[in-house]
């Protein structure tokens, strides 16, 4: 048994009306492999170039660690500079990932190695984010917090990237207050019998090369697994569906402060709660 996941359609190139016309209105994720061949950093980006131009930079790492009561919201596990996080991607398998690096804020230089592409939608200019990670490195199921349009496009090696949109919510073993599904489900092998709703789940895949760009609707569920050492930079434009505009919103201001002080209050025992029922919920929807 294994997953009920589409290839996502594949395009070398589009225009901005058919992206508004045929995937951003019908909010479906398509991959365009060649929209960025012609910005410097399709030659220039890879890890090397990277150690070369923010090697001494510290930046905040994350692993596949279970979620702990006494973690912050998007809290790193450890830091490190940038030049020994590289070394290490390429000298050995590391569950460390960069998540949310500002390259603006960071390394200002950086800009003048890309434009930000016009597909019809006004991109967050302030937020251009990269994610690193190593061989078999992964993040957990999880949608973000603005249920934002996203341009991941990613650079060097080979990701590994499933889909699913918010319709699917009931199967996924999502973990109240909060926006990820169960840590404990590996998503690349599934186990059908412990987690048995995943059966009736519906979504997509792809695998990403250098210079190709995933887009990937407003709230869309997605897991990313590094087949081979490499990174990614995401851009963003609002949710333009008063619905996810309004979960946005409640996300943000409700949720996120909701859950860090019930984490206060009933420490590690509403974590396991929270585990617990994202179990027992999704399962009823299958009895």
């Amino acid at each position: 048994m294994v997953l009920k996941l589409k290839e996502i359609p594949r395009l070398k190139t589009i225009s901005k009306e058919d992206f508004i016309t045929n995937y951003f209105k019908p909010q479906k994720p398509v991959v365009i492999e060649k929209f960025v061949d012609d910005w410097p950093a399709y030659s220039r980006w890879n890890l090397d170039y990277m150690k070369a131009i923010a090697g001494d930079k510290t930046v905040p790492l994350y692993d596949d660690r279970p979620v702990d009561y006494k973690d912050g919201f998007n809290e790193p596990h450890a830091t490190m500079k940038m030049a020994d996080y590289i070394d290490l991607l390429k000298r050995e398998h590391t569950k460390f990932r960069i998540f949310l690096w500002n390259i603006l804020k960071e390394i200002p230089e950086l800009q003048k190695d890309f434009t930000y592409p016009d597909f019809g939608l006004k991109l967050m200019k302030s937020l251009p984010m990269l994610f690193f990670g190593g061989s078999n490195s992964h993040t957990f199921m999880h949608y973000d917090i603005d249920m934002a349009n996203i341009f991941h496009i990613h650079f060097e090696g080979k990701k590994e990237c499933i889909l699913f949109p918010q319709t699917e919510n009931k199967f996924l073993y999502k973990i109240p207050h909060s926006l990820i599904t169960h840590e404990s489900i590996d998503f690349s092998n599934p186990d059908f019998e412990k987690w048995p709703a995943l059966q009736y789940a519906k979504g997509y895949k792809t695998n990403l090369s250098h210079g190709e760009i995933l887009y990937m609707p407003e709230g869309y569920w997605h897991f990313m697994k590094y087949i081979t050492p490499g990174f990614s930079m995401s851009l963003r434009a609002i949710a333009r569906n008063p619905k996810n505009l309004s979960s946005a919103f409640y996300n943000v201001i409700v949720m996120r402060n909701y859950d860090s002080l019930m984490r206060k209050l009933k420490g590690q025992n509403w974590i396991d709660w929270k585990n617990e029922q994202a179990i027992e919920r999704t399962n009823k929807n299958i009895l």
